[in-house]
């Protein structure tokens, strides 16, 4: 079982961060949604800040990204103190720079998307 924070989760059911905690429960993840203003996505608490994870020393296996650039930027230095095996940036949310500062740092990224990788047992 791997713990996989998910950057841009959403209580909204269409959304592809909702379809993926779902996805990484059906197959024995556990996922801990990450938004700054979500309270619980799914029953489960959601984290408000990366960098809480970093402060209670959770481990972190995997991060999987749905947000933009933009967005993601502002969790470089989170995920560097988190230092997940891997982060995956999701269709949409590749960032080229960020990708660049997490392999220089020992972080291994895919650009891929979780559900498909679920499925097809890559993940």
């Amino acid at each position: 079982m791997e713990v996989v924070a998910v950057i841009g989760a959403s209580s909204d059911p269409s959304r592809y961060s909702y379809k993926a905690i779902s996805l990484l429960k059906e197959y024995g993840h556990r996922p801990i949604p990450v938004h700054p203003r979500e309270e619980s996505v799914q029953g489960i608490k959601v984290v408000h800040n990366l960098g809480e994870l970093a402060q209670a020393k959770d481990k972190v296996d995997t991060i999987t990204v749905y947000v933009n650039p933009a967005i993601s930027d502002k969790y470089e230095k989170d995920i560097l103190a988190v230092h997940p095996k891997r982060v995956i940036f999701n269709p949409g949310a590749e960032n080229p720079r960020l990708e660049d500062t997490l392999t220089q740092n020992g972080i291994k990224v895919e650009n891929a998307c979780t559900l498909v990788l679920l499925r097809i047992s890559q993940f």
